[in-house]
């Protein structure tokens, strides 16, 4: 039995705990990185088609609606078929992008709250729950946990980029 076989988890995806501990310490650590900082400061691109820190955050909060939303249709529903939702096509028609950086802060750390919630009580088979998703590659699948990994790593990143685009 390889190891992806007695875990469930692929060479693509992280353990769930490690999963848990990134996801739920995004919003902590977004707030700590813009505390203090001028308005001015959180929305301004560093430059010309960058993104300011308010920028990320809209991005992040859209994300976290379209893949937290997958997640719990996985959860809910047996292998679903989800049509594929772009997050920055989700950021410009919700206009997250059009309010303030605390506004969108504060709906993505009580989303945040709730899947972390929710992810901390599932089981290992829980975790592998599936979907196949429709939009992009044809027959792709999805599971709760590579979609948790995709939106932990992809975290990562950005917050990295809120650091950057903060920088003096």
């Amino acid at each position: 039995m390889t190891p992806s076989e007695r875990t469930g988890v692929t060479s693509d995806e992280l353990a769930p705990e490690r999963v848990l501990e990134l996801l739920a310490s995004t919003p902590g650590q977004i707030a700590r990185l813009v505390r203090g900082c001028p308005i001015a400061l959180l929305e301004r691109a560093p430059a010309p088609e960058a993104w300011s820190a308010r920028d990320i955050v809209a991005h992040l909060r859209a994300c976290a609606d379209v893949w937290g939303g997958s997640i719990e249709r996985m959860l809910a529903e047996d292998h679903p078929t989800i049509r594929y939702v772009s997050p920055r096509g989700w950021m410009r028609k919700s206009g997250y992008l059009q309010v303030s950086l605390d506004t969108s802060l504060r709906a993505f750390t009580q989303t945040r709250a709730s899947l972390v919630e929710t992810l901390e009580t599932l089981t290992v088979t829980q975790w592998g729950r599936g979907a196949k998703v429709t939009g992009t590659t044809a027959g792709a699948t999805a599971t709760v946990l590579g979609y948790a990994t995709r939106m932990a790593e992809h975290e990562v990143g950005h917050l990295a980029q809120i650091h950057r685009t903060l920088a003096p």
